[in-house]
């Protein structure tokens, strides 16, 4: 177990509180504040426990240069708005110097401060000790809540903890939660659904999860590469050349291991890579050889919503299709739906899932949407996450 910041005696205290924060902007106004959001938890506990709060995180990717376009400073005004009480912005493109230092010395309990983005500085990303020890320099405790940054080695993420004591946010603690038991102590049957386009980037995944679940569902664009594994014609869809043959490994893995692996048995296919695109519904061993399969077919998500009423445990990870078309979203949102419906703990891994499910207004019946896309991906993967091995044990 980890130390959260329930463990810390917070009176006289200063915690330098790293978030994600990199929410999409629209010139100085943010379009989607969930990530600020998720944060908030953490921030007001520290508010009401007699800390003095400095918060600290990344947005785009400046390149170690300060880009007036990617500051803080709007997420700081919306801060503002959602706690109810002005959060300090102390701009900088130092990002730590003598007027940051100061700001921070004379932080009451209670108040909050936000500094200018970590990767206006190159060092961040270097986790160069120098800058990790200036943001240490800002407070008394390090509070790692940043979980969609965990899997990167950077100063303002593991390199901080070097100088000052590191305990998790709410945010960290309950994506542990959710991911560890999911993975390491599901209730069963466990099933995990993988989509999303490329076999290559999902092999570490499926590799670990196959000695854990009982059933793996296949969708999306990967699942091509398997159907052309088992010398199906694919037509002009997706294949990933050098998944090929690991797929085909996977396959035999799976059936030594007794998981139940199910692919697509239709597929909606088209003639481009186009909305209006002509399109029909075809079974997976008569593609047209000049169609392209963009979401999987009715067959398969009977199959699949039937398959996944009977598990207790469910980890989503990557689209059934291109679900950013409407004409090729049922599938995905199908899966969706299912999710929603049955009785069994549901976790979305971040990115594209977490998008779908999102854009179809059914995040708030999910058990466990992840905030980190590539740090849920790792998690699942079985690594251990550089942000994550930083804080201290209980």
């Amino acid at each position: 177990m980890k130390k959260t910041v329930k463990d810390i005696n917070w009176a006289g205290k200063t915690a330098v509180t790293r978030c994600d924060f990199n929410v999409p902007l629209d010139g100085d106004r943010i379009t989607d504040d969930t990530r600020i959001r998720a944060a908030l938890p953490t921030i007001k506990y520290l508010m009401e426990n007699g800390a003095a709060t400095v918060l600290m995180s990344h947005l785009g990717r400046p390149k170690g240069k300060p880009v007036p376009e990617m500051s803080l400073a709007p997420v700081a005004k919306r801060l503002s708005e959602l706690l109810g009480k002005d959060v300090i912005f102390v701009p900088s493109d130092a990002v730590v110097d003598d007027k940051v230092r100061a700001a921070a010395k004379v932080l009451k309990a209670g108040e909050v401060m936000l500094i200018e983005n970590v990767r206006y500085r190159e060092e961040e990303e270097k986790n160069d000790p120098g800058f990790a020890k200036d943001l240490a320099g800002l407070g008394d405790v390090f509070v790692q809540d940043a979980f969609g940054t965990a899997h990167r080695a950077h100063a303002s993420t593991t390199g901080i903890a070097d100088y000052i004591p590191a305990v998790s946010g709410f945010l960290i603690e309950k994506e542990l939660r959710f991911l560890g038991e999911a993975v390491n102590d599901p209730k069963r049957p466990f099933a995990a659904i993988m989509g999303g386009a490329k076999v290559k980037d999902k092999i570490p995944v499926i590799t670990n999860l196959l000695d854990k679940v009982d059933i793996l569902l296949i969708g999306g664009g990967m699942a091509y590469t398997f159907f052309k594994a088992q010398g199906y014609s694919i037509g002009t869809s997706l294949l990933d050349e050098e998944g090929l043959e690991l797929a085909g490994d996977i396959l035999r893995k799976a059936e030594e291991k007794g998981v139940k692996f199910m692919l697509p048995v239709d597929v909606v296919a088209a003639d481009e890579f186009a909305n209006d695109s002509p399109c029909g519904v075809y079974p997976v061993d008569s593609i047209p050889d000049n169609r392209m399969g963009l979401d999987i077919g009715p067959e398969t998500i009977k199959l699949y919503c039937d398959t996944l009423a009977t598990t207790k445990t469910v980890i989503w990870n990557g689209p059934m299709g291109v679900f950013e078309m409407d004409n090729f979203a049922k599938g995905t949102k199908a899966i969706a739906e299912c999710l929603a419906e049955i009785d069994a703990t549901t976790v979305i891994g971040g990115g594209d899932s977490a998008a779908a499910v999102a854009k179809f207004g059914l995040g708030d019946r999910m058990t466990h949407i992840s905030t980190g896309g590539g740090a849920s991906l790792e998690f699942l993967e079985g690594r251990e996450l550089p942000g994550i091995a930083i804080i201290e044990d209980k």
